[in-house]
């Protein structure tokens, strides 16, 4: 399933991650976290949203074999 494959290195995670951080404010950086906690909790709801489709087409149609 293509949706198992790992994302592309150039994705907006790695992209972030590599960022210099050091012309940031304090003030810059808290509303930053607040809009990064705010996306980890978009990505984990989407998540959990996603592991019950999953979980539901498992026990209609069976688990996949590996």
């Amino acid at each position: 399933m293509d949706d198992d494959l790992p994302r592309p290195r150039g994705d907006a995670a790695s992209l972030l991650a590599k960022e210099d951080l050091s012309p940031y404010s304090q003030d810059e950086l808290t509303e930053r976290i607040a809009l990064l906690e705010a996306e980890i909790a978009r990505i984990k709801a989407h998540h959990d949203k996603a592991a019950a489709h999953r979980s539901a087409a498992d026990a209609l149609f069976g688990s996949p074999k590996s």
